[in-house]
């Protein structure tokens, strides 16, 4: 995570030069003070100032403490590729002191392995696939072949096994870290994909609402524009407050369409407090009389249920404005049971055909099933049109994860 956020902190940062940590802060602390212990006891051991060449090995062990220090402020390719050369050394130094000493050296050192091993594991966690591809093997070999510089004996072989074993560790630790990171990306792009696929919805769905309020009011301006000019002005002020809502709305939900790197928020645009705000916007425009009837306590809903209940209102009554003919009065009926919530949008006027080609009743019918409701619309026994929809109380999602 620490590798997303100082990606996020740097936007402008080449590919591949994305600087990032490993661990926490007191973990690498924890780390290094290791890494130096290592040095000090192989110092007290003798390997650096008893042994042959003992300079040159300390050398070696401080270059690849230093690159593990300086790994978190290197990029996912200079990373690899500084650690590549360190290992290219690290190996032609081990084959330069066995050829220099045939009869083997009784020095061979741990901080440098051990670097070596974390390199690795750090080189197979983040670094760029094609240099990761190329450092990994001569890391490896450069752990794995470090007993050669001292004298073959059973030991030796039993070391660089040990070595081996190590090396490979770090390997899978470090791919299984990459893998694992990779996951968690693919899992958080598809959230926000599928978060801006329902603010896509959302966006017909709030715009044809206002933009349908605004052109009856408009109608309705230019009928009383010439017998009473004094209801003009409020129609028009009606209609400018629509117009801002709609343009207010489409603004925010295309700026978050818009910022693709940007988590959208979860939280609902409106929910059951905002349906009685919708019923009495529908009434005072005009024509028909809404009312809303409510059943049981709504505070404890999931939010895609009180999102997805506002939905069904919000449509039902943009498509009342749109198709009903001689309709004098509108039924919302939002009901809470123990497992769901029953919402009813009914009118008196005449029936009428409403075509299945219609983005608003079939984006409706596929935002209920997204939560495992059901939803209905045709006409009614009583004449008019009703749209029924039943909303579980527990996502479809969270039952599944639930089942699983």
């Amino acid at each position: 995570m620490a590798e997303a956020a100082d990606g996020a902190a740097a936007p402008t940062a080449a590919r591949g030069q994305v600087r990032a940590r490993t661990l926490p802060v007191p973990v690498w602390a924890l780390l290094i003070v290791g890494l130096v212990a290592l040095v000090a006891l192989d110092w007290a051991a003798g390997f650096y100032w008893i042994a042959e060449h003992g300079t040159t090995k300390l050398v070696g062990a401080l270059l690849a403490v230093g690159l593990v220090v300086a790994s978190p402020r290197l990029g996912n390719r200079t990373l690899p590729v500084a650690a590549c050369a360190l290992a290219a050394v690290s190996l032609c130094l081990s084959v330069w002191l066995r050829l220099e000493m045939p009869t083997g050296s009784q020095a061979m050192g741990f901080a440098e392995p051990a670097a070596l091993v974390w390199l690795l594991l750090i080189v197979a966690r983040r670094g760029q696939p094609s240099w990761a591809t190329a450092a990994a093997p001569v890391l490896w070999l450069a752990i794995v072949l470090r007993p050669v510089s001292v004298a073959f004996r059973q030991s030796t072989f039993i070391m660089a096994l040990l070595f081996a074993l190590a090396a490979v560790t770090a390997l899978g630790v470090g791919l299984g870290m990459r893998l694992l990171l990779a996951d968690r990306r693919r899992q958080a792009a598809a959230l926000r994909l599928e978060q801006r696929t329902e603010f896509a919805r959302d966006l017909h769905d709030f715009v044809a609402h206002h933009v349908t309020g605004i052109v009856v009011q408009a109608q309705g301006a230019q009928v009383v524009a010439g017998r009473r000019p004094e209801l003009l002005p409020p129609a028009l002020e009606r209609i400018e407050q629509a117009g801002t809502e709609a343009l207010t709305s489409m603004r925010r939900m295309v700026g978050m369409l818009r910022d693709a790197e940007s988590d959208v928020a979860l939280t609902p645009l409106a929910g059951i407090d905002e349906v009685r705000t919708l019923v009495e916007e529908f009434s005072t425009i005009g024509g028909a009389r809404a009312r809303l009837e409510s059943e049981g306590t709504f505070d404890d809903l999931p939010v895609e249920v009180t999102t997805t209940a506002h939905r069904v209102v919000m449509e039902a009554l943009t498509n009342v404005r749109k198709h009903a003919q001689g309709c004098t009065e509108v039924r919302v009926r939002v009901a809470r049971s123990a497992d769901r919530v029953a919402v009813r949008v009914s009118d008196d006027g005449r029936a009428r055909h409403v075509s299945d080609s219609g983005f608003g009743l079939r984006g409706l019918a596929e935002r209920v099933g997204l939560i495992g409701g059901t939803v209905q619309a045709g006409p009614v026994t009583t004449g008019g049109w009703g749209v029924e929809a039943t909303l579980p109380v527990t996502p479809a999602s969270t039952a599944r994860a639930a089942a699983s």
